[in-house]
């Protein structure tokens, strides 16, 4: 497991309220790490990507595809988008070099996934 890998479970899986995660490296526009067997199609990394730079009143209108699954925008400003769906919701936190992204299913709390998402970003943006 490489250390961004081991990152991801200690900092989110291991919240018991994030299902699974991923890291976005903005300026390569790929994923470099993400939780066992959480895979995200490359034009799903790039599409988080431009919602952020290009596309955040279209999200808060419009919503969001990610993984062929449709998603409600709860919030989007600069730094993330909170989206939700049925089925649970996603989480997206821009750094200045990264995109964190988790999932979180029914019966999980979406506000500690929230806390905990965020809370990562604010130490990467610190190391980076």
């Amino acid at each position: 497991m490489s250390q961004l890998q081991a990152l991801l479970n200690d900092g989110l899986i291991r919240t018991k309220h994030v299902e699974n995660a991923a890291i976005i490296n903005i300026n390569e526009r790929k994923v470099c790490a993400s939780t066992i067997g959480f895979y995200v199609p490359p034009e799903n990394a790039i599409n988080l990507i431009y919602s952020f730079y290009n596309n955040l009143t279209q999200v808060r209108r419009e919503g969001l595809y990610f993984k062929q699954k449709h998603y409600k925008c709860v919030r989007a400003d600069e730094y993330s988008i909170y989206l939700k769906n049925p089925d649970g919701g996603l989480i997206a936190v821009k750094t200045n070099a990264f995109i964190l992204i988790a999932t979180y299913k029914v019966g999980m709390y979406p506000s500690v996934c929230v806390e905990a998402v965020e809370k990562l970003g604010k130490i990467n943006e610190r190391i980076c």
